[in-house]
């Protein structure tokens, strides 16, 4: 290869890597991270792949049922202001945004260039808030949570109440969508094949609502679609009727974009696997519909959503509780007894920071002031006299604190 070759192949790899790595989707980084602390998972992607090939190659293999595929969902809205809580309103208006894209309803797709209008699809895919939990109780479909964590970044921590997020439902029977304030990026998804408890999409709340097509975006990845570019270079995302094509493509262009060789189409830049802005997307395609269609196969990663009774009526029906205003996280104190210091461990629940401490007697009597300035407080408690004593504290919103010590 000629060195100006060489240096053009550098210089088209640097840029895709840059321009990548400045998107809001990082699907494609997220299973990397996968892959790279779960040796076993390759195996699990390929062979998942593998059937998705095996399906689209032979269509009598796909399922047998006729009609639209309708998929539960939850949603787990992790909030630590209440402004960072969804509306019921925003949720029914992304969640038929989604549909509509899905079954291309959309008034947008008529701006679907022509050259590519009769490639695309009505996926027959459909998503709806659960109304039955696994107990067969019924439900909203929305979880609402105060969380301390006031930023997620892509550890899935966010799945999980041990570490302040939610813990998913039963990802066999439902489609987990996580909704928090993420550090930086709209949005990821988990891909067929990944450990079932961390199975589903994460999206961040300016990601989220009326108007938005991250969460498409997002379900095409859980559903087994690829971007366009293959996450490489010119790279392969596994469908036949969408064009090869360099990387993703940014803003909303007008004109064709010829790249690796794919004239005279040009990129389907108006496909939801790309990353154009929200106004040009308005097309998934016949091969993409077979894709994701694919996995609903017998044998399938998402078979058994066909058997779910995450839609089905529920047997017991339960008056909803009004929403609780945020309970404060227990406080870890050591140690217990203690000598000389004592220290309180707020991690957890960062609202007590610039809170008062009062050490009391059990007569009542206030011995110390301390002010909270730490996450992992320290109380000198040298001075005081051998016995019992309690710690107290209480926020703006009346929640109080109040633990029992001995001192030696």
């Amino acid at each position: 290869m000629k060195a100006g070759s060489i240096l053009f192949v550098f210089i088209g790899l640097f840029f895709f890597n840059t321009l990548r790595a400045q998107q809001g989707c990082v699907t494609a980084d997220y299973t990397r991270e996968q892959l790279s602390r779960d040796p076993l998972l390759s195996g699990a992607l390929k062979q998942a792949e593998s059937f998705i090939r095996q399906v689209t190659a032979n269509p009598v293999m796909s399922r047998l049922e006729n009609g639209v595929i309708k998929i539960p969902v939850v949603i787990h809205n992790l909030y630590h202001t209440t402004d960072q809580k969804v509306s019921d309103a925003q949720v029914a208006a992304q969640l038929d945004l989604l549909n509509r894209a899905f079954r291309r309803q959309n008034a947008d797709t008529v701006k679907t260039p022509a050259v590519f209008k009769s490639r695309a699809a009505d996926c027959e895919i459909e998503f709806h808030l659960a109304g039955s939990d696994s107990r067969k109780h019924s439900t909203t479909g929305i979880i609402r949570k105060y969380t301390p964590v006031t930023k997620w970044v892509m550890d899935d921590k966010m799945k999980f109440s041990a570490e302040m997020g939610d813990d998913a439902w039963d990802s066999k029977n439902y489609l987990n969508i996580w909704v928090c304030n993420m550090e930086k990026f709209a949005g990821y998804s988990s891909v067929p094949g990944c450990a079932p408890g961390l199975d589903g999409i994460v999206l961040g709340l300016a990601a989220f609502g009326a108007g938005q097509k991250t969460l498409v975006h997002e379900a095409g990845h859980w559903l087994g679609l690829k971007h366009l570019w293959g996450d490489e270079y010119c790279g392969d995302d596994g469908v036949e009727d969408t064009p090869k094509q360099a990387s993703y493509t940014s803003g909303c262009p007008s004109t064709v974009r010829i790249t690796c060789g794919n004239s005279p189409t040009g990129d389907m830049y108006n496909n939801y696997m790309d990353f154009t802005n929200d106004a040009c997307m308005n097309l998934f395609t016949k091969g993409q519909k077979a894709r994701m269609q694919a996995l609903f196969a017998a044998g399938g990663v998402r078979n058994s959503l066909l058997n779910s009774s995450g839609l089905d009526k529920p047997q017991v029906y339960e008056t909803p509780l009004p929403e609780e205003e945020p309970r404060w996280l227990e406080v870890k104190m050591y140690p217990n007894p203690a000598s000389s210091e004592l220290y309180l461990d707020f991690s957890y629940d960062v609202r007590w920071m610039g809170k008062t401490i009062f050490v009391s007697n059990l007569a009542g009597q206030r011995l110390m002031n301390v002010t909270i300035t730490n996450r992992v407080q320290s109380i000198n408690i040298a001075r005081l006299k051998p016995g019992v004593y309690f710690l107290a504290a209480k926020s703006e919103q009346g929640v109080s604190m109040k633990m029992k010590f001995v001192k030696l």
